[in-house]
């Protein structure tokens, strides 16, 4: 997030208004009893997300100041802050370009529910921003999603919009095929937000059983249940003011899915065995691989929850549709397995052929899987293509160029792909289940529906 730059000629006002943004949370603050040195800074290109300025200062006034801002940053929101409450004055500003006027003496609770609007009214308008761009999107914080290694331009979006979603409150639902890095991202927002100091805790939905739920968010008192002894903090109380990571949302029962909407909508519960209610601040970021629309016309997902979750929406792109970043990963994965030996991590054109193009049903997760077994399999030699999966070593068809080159990659359904690949890694595992679903990197109860919807038991 950048910084909000306070502009008053009062520097005791400044310091009155820091100490309440302060108190609100927003440390990154910059402070200027010049207006002059206010509108040098934006002439430099000095960014910031959020300009309250004075109206009536000596060396040039608020809304001089105010058409400066607008012409030379206009993504920085403004409100004008006055002494005197004139409804004319008022409507020309927000002619101008403010988002809006607040008179003097501002309380705290006024700015509590005008910053987070006009912030996330600049959020709303970069992500537009963003969409329409043709650049290659930068971000502002790399070091966060530094763990995702990609160049493709389609995922520096979807990184750029993760960048600016990370900086508000509102709930984000990350969808993509299983492993594509889902929970990847979703550290990576939590990283880069204002509750990076605070806990992250990941929750697979799908492992979370009926009977255990509310224990297990909302916690325990003592003796709540036979045989329990202290109480226990649940997962809701645990991560207050950081993030919760709702992974596999599309697997959570029905009849739970009511009761995780009164915490979002709430954002209060009672833990079992008390009536005392406790109220969290958290995030909570949401993923699934499944189609959450489909699911809604089914009655298997609420739809009033469906649109809780989804405030910001983000979705990773497959491994196949972005395979000029299969050289990255390969490389980065033999780096991170043998560092200590050059040679370990070359591997031969030939082989990286193949892997280019192979339609990676299992994504990144089965990329970085497969790339593991062949380095061991190399023994510190180049990997070639007989250290690869066996179907992965047929010769690789010459990819499809011209204006039919999308229509024909997609002749053969991307379901009946990965039916064929989780049908081989099962059979070449002995239809040992809980192998095959570590081969695949996905969970067991996710093969297990897999395998029952190709008939098989």
């Amino acid at each position: 997030m950048n910084p909000i730059i306070l502009i008053d000629d009062d520097p005791d006002y400044l310091e009155l208004m820091a100490g309440k943004l302060r108190q609100l949370g927003y440390g990154n603050l910059r402070l200027e009893d010049n207006p002059l040195n206010a509108a040098a800074a934006f002439e430099t290109g000095e960014l910031y997300d959020l300009a309250l300025i004075d109206m009536t200062m000596p060396e040039m006034d608020g809304m001089a100041l105010l058409d400066h801002i607008k012409n030379t940053s206009p993504g920085t929101e403004c409100i004008m802050v006055t002494a005197i409450n004139e409804a004319r004055t008022a409507v020309e500003c927000l002619r101008r370009g403010a988002y809006d006027y607040l008179v003097k003496p501002v309380a705290k609770d006024v700015l509590a529910l005008t910053l987070p609007r006009a912030l996330e009214r600049k959020r709303l308008l970069d992500i537009l921003d963003l969409e329409k761009g043709q650049s290659r999107p930068r971000l502002n914080n790399p070091a966060p999603f530094e763990p995702i290694i990609t160049h493709s331009k389609a995922m520096l979006r979807v990184l750029k919009e993760a960048e600016l979603h990370a900086a508000s409150n509102v709930p984000i639902l990350i969808t993509g095929e299983s492993g594509t890095g889902k929970e990847l991202l979703a550290w990576a927002i939590h990283n880069a937000s204002p509750r990076a100091s605070f806990a992250f805790t990941p929750i697979n939905m799908a492992s979370v059983s009926a009977t255990l739920f509310e224990a297990e968010f909302f916690g325990h008192t003592k003796g709540a249940f036979t045989g329990a002894g202290a109480s226990r903090t649940g997962f809701l109380e645990h991560t207050h003011r950081g993030t919760l990571f709702l992974d596999e949302i599309g697997d959570l029962p029905l009849e739970l899915q009511g009761k995780l909407l009164r915490v979002l909508q709430e954002g209060e519960f009672s833990r079992v065995g008390s009536n005392e209610r406790v109220r969290v601040d958290l995030r909570f970021i949401a993923a699934t691989n499944e189609d959450l629309d489909r699911m809604i016309n089914r009655k298997a997902f609420r739809k009033d929850l469906y649109y809780r979750i989804r405030g910001g929406w983000l979705h990773l792109p497959p491994l196949r549709e972005r395979s000029d970043d299969i050289p990255l990963l390969v490389d980065a994965f033999l780096a991170k397995y043998h560092a200590e030996s050059v040679a370990a991590r070359r591997i031969t054109q030939t082989a990286l052929a193949h892997l280019a193009a192979y339609a990676w049903p299992g994504n990144v997760r089965e990329l970085k899987s497969t790339v593991q077994s062949a380095a061991n399999l190399a023994q510190g030699r180049p990997i070639d293509t007989r250290h690869l999966p066996e179907h992965m070593q047929a010769p690789p068809r010459a990819r499809p160029t011209g204006p039919r080159e999308k229509t024909t990659r997609l002749v053969r359904p991307l379901a009946e792909v990965e039916k064929e690949h989780i049908l081989a890694v099962y059979n070449h595992l002995e239809q040992n289940k809980s192998r095959s679903a570590t081969a695949l990197g996905i969970g067991l109860n996710t093969l297990r529906r897999k395998l029952a919807g190709y008939g098989i038991g």
